[in-house]
């Protein structure tokens, strides 16, 4: 009996060679987590895990590009490399270093559709050596990504496990399914405007409604994650947390109008 096994383990590792290293071997599942750069979304998720598949999806003006931002600053100040692999080259870099992104720890990769930014993202994956690597899909049409085969997410998330390395995808809508390990949906909710004038100005009767935009406070949902579910959160203002449940929070993002 005991010789049967061998034979058989020695068959299957035969097969898997090249494919899976050491199929006997029970890995180490531990999962590092990494701030986002954001204290609530943080408090939410546990941070972005390290060698996973993590997506971000919501409408435009949702906050997804800003939490982005977040996460990128505080890989670059940490002193990782980074890569940006932008999808539709709508990436800003004096808006990326007003928010804190330090711009020669950044690997910006501009692409003209969906299957430059995939090979892109392959190839980046392959290479190893980035700490963060962003996929921003969120200026292509959901239809041409849903269209993306499944076996694609898989490929990536195979890729990415057991590295030190946060891949982050950008999206209208999930698409990988079961490949990723935090899924968070960003949605608008109330937007802060000020005045360009003060009231003394003689011109504020003539424009009396004209206003900048200054920020807005933003929900971030949790639809799936593999790890720690978070705490009971909800940040208006710098004010106290309010319970409310334990997969949503909201905060607060600004606009850089000064770079």
């Amino acid at each position: 009996m005991a010789a049967n096994l061998a034979t058989l383990r020695s068959q299957i590792e035969l097969a898997l060679a090249g494919r899976v290293t050491a199929p006997f071997k029970l890995r180490d599942r531990s999962v590092e987590n990494v701030s986002t750069g954001i204290s609530e979304v943080d408090a939410l998720v546990g941070g972005l895990p390290r060698g996973a598949l993590t997506e971000i999806f919501g409408p435009s003006c949702s906050g997804r590009t800003s939490l982005m931002f977040s996460a990128l600053g505080a890989r670059t100040t940490d002193a990782e490399a980074c890569a940006l692999v932008d999808g539709c080259d709508a990436f800003d870099p004096h808006s990326a270093e007003a928010a804190g992104i330090d711009l020669q720890r950044l690997l910006w990769v501009r692409c003209r559709n969906l299957e430059q930014s995939f090979r892109a993202t392959d190839f980046l994956l392959q290479a190893g050596g980035f700490g963060f690597i962003a996929l921003d899909l969120s200026d292509i049409p959901r239809e041409l990504v849903h269209r993306v085969p499944l076996d694609t997410w898989f490929r990536f998330r195979r890729a990415v496990e057991g590295t030190p390395t946060i891949l982050l995808v950008l999206e209208q809508e999930p698409h990988a399914k079961t490949c990723a390990s935090l899924v968070l949906r960003m949605e608008a909710e109330r937007s802060r405007w000020r005045g360009t004038l003060s009231t003394h100005v003689a011109d504020f009767y003539r424009h009396p409604f004209s206003r900048l935009l200054d920020g807005s406070e933003v929900r971030a949902e949790v639809i799936r994650s593999r790890s720690q579910q978070g705490i009971r959160a909800d940040f208006h203002d710098g004010r106290d947390p309010q319970t409310r449940d334990d997969k949503s929070i909201v905060f607060e993002t600004s606009e850089i109008l000064n770079f």
